[in-house]
């Protein structure tokens, strides 16, 4: 099994004081209400319209900014200025032998959260939340600069505990990203140098993980992206997204493992590309990226049930899976592996599990925000039980909001106003506070 790394030794959560947000916390953003300014040690940093966080800085205190920050876009044509790899990738599963470096800026959401808890049991169940690994989501070209201060303190970590250490990500900005969604719309659009935009973020990215080259990184390439183009090429944005879906990510895989960054193509979920009909396309469509990117080494598989709710292995079938033989992810797994393989991808598994501790909650299988009454589920750990899945993680941080109910917002889907989700919530991204306390409390196994 994983152990937890510590983060003791590296992440001082700043009290909150009067007017002034945490680090990591919300300073800003359209109907936002509370503080605006910063911590000391921290800058309101502009993510979009509706959200702005403290984020490490210089400067002691600052507030939203009244315009936009403007996006870099590359000066390249078509090259790149990544380096060439330095190592050929380890064989095996690469988190066995390896720490989790649990994210900085997800535990300091957590202690937020837990001081505003007033009963003494729950709070301390919340506050534990904070040593649990999750993936940190590079969702904002602006966030990438985090990413070295992260490797930098996995580095120091693994040289003082001499326990080697893995930085869990999520590569997540394409142009017109999420194409079936409104609530988790990027800031890059197709139309507007998207492509461009996108390169120059992976080589951000790279250049960052260039600097930390003793530190492993994991990474979950574009949730829901390559699912789209194997169930809903009809939606017009989806049709539309398709080549240029296909060059973002090619671009991304190759780059990345030029830094030796091991990557998992995100593949849905047991509700969605699980269905017999769509196993024999996902799987033409995730080998065709997986060798058109020079079938890379460190393309080691596939993500499944990312920010969703399904049971590794389900006790009995939930009655809105009726239909479906695969009504689990290992059930899912155990029907795409053996079809992907023959295609010519050795891809392995991971699974995440983080919102799955409580089962038979939703109305429909497709419903996906915010759901009523989820719990944590089963902590990571290599111990998965199956020779195909690498290992059980938490992808998405348990506590940030799928989406708002709000039905005046841009980013409004009227799934998070279905009779199964939790009303009222906030942006895509920020903090649920309710969302969070009902994770924690339904939490199976029990925080």
């Amino acid at each position: 099994m994983f152990k937890f790394a510590s983060l003791l030794a590296f992440v001082t959560l700043a009290s909150s004081v009067a007017a002034q947000a945490p680090i990591y916390g919300q300073c800003g953003g359209q109907g936002w209400s509370g503080a605006t300014a910063c911590a000391a040690g921290s800058v309101c940093t502009y993510s979009n319209d509706y959200y702005s966080q403290c984020l490490p800085g210089a400067a002691s205190s600052t507030t939203a900014p009244a315009s936009t920050v403007s996006v870099p876009t590359s000066t390249a044509s078509g090259t790149s200025s990544a380096p060439s790899s330095t190592s050929t990738a380890a064989a095996g599963n690469p988190f066995e032998g390896y720490e989790i470096f649990a994210s900085p800026y997800y535990a300091a959401e957590v202690a937020a959260a837990a001081a505003n808890i007033t009963d003494s049991t729950l709070a301390g169940k919340a506050a534990s939340v904070a040593n649990i690994p999750t993936f940190t989501w590079f969702d904002q070209v602006a966030k990438v600069p985090t990413l070295g201060t992260y490797l930098a303190n996995a580095t120091a970590l693994q040289t003082s505990s001499g326990s080697k250490q893995i930085v869990p990500i999520v590569v997540y900005d394409l142009p017109d990203r999420d194409c079936a969604a409104s609530a988790s719309n990027g800031e890059f659009s197709i139309a507007d140098n998207g492509e461009a935009n996108y390169k120059d973020y992976i080589d951000q990215l790279v250049a960052q993980i260039k600097q930390y080259p003793d530190v492993r990184v994991v990474a979950v390439i574009e949730p829901d992206s390559l699912a789209n183009l194997v169930t809903n090429l009809s939606v017009e944005k989806c049709a539309n997204a398709q080549t240029t879906y296909l060059a973002c990510v090619n671009y991304a895989i190759e780059q990345l493992a030029t830094v030796n960054v091991y990557m998992y193509l995100d593949a849905g979920h047991a509700g969605w590309l699980g269905w017999p009909a769509n196993l024999s396309p996902a799987a033409t469509l995730f080998t065709q990226v997986y060798q058109n990117a020079g079938s890379s080494p460190f393309v080691r598989g596939l993500a499944t049930n990312v920010a969703n709710y399904n049971a590794l292995v389900a006790a009995s079938p939930d009655p809105i899976t009726q239909g479906n033989p695969n009504y689990d992810e290992s059930l899912y797994i155990n029907a795409l592996a053996p079809v992907i393989h023959s295609a010519g991808f050795p891809a392995q598994f991971i699974v995440d599990q983080g919102r799955a501790g409580v089962q038979n909650i939703r109305a429909a299988w497709g419903d996906w925000c915010n759901v009523k009454g989820a719990g944590f589920g089963t902590q990571p750990t290599t111990d998965t039980g199956d020779s195909l899945i690498d290992a059980i993680v938490w992808v998405k941080p348990g506590g940030e909001c799928d989406g708002t109910s709000n039905s005046s917002s841009p980013r409004y889907d009227p799934h998070c106003s279905l009779s199964d989700a939790t009303i009222p919530a906030p942006e895509a991204g920020t903090w649920f506070q309710t969302y969070f306390e009902t994770l924690v409390s339904a939490a199976n196994p029990a925080l």
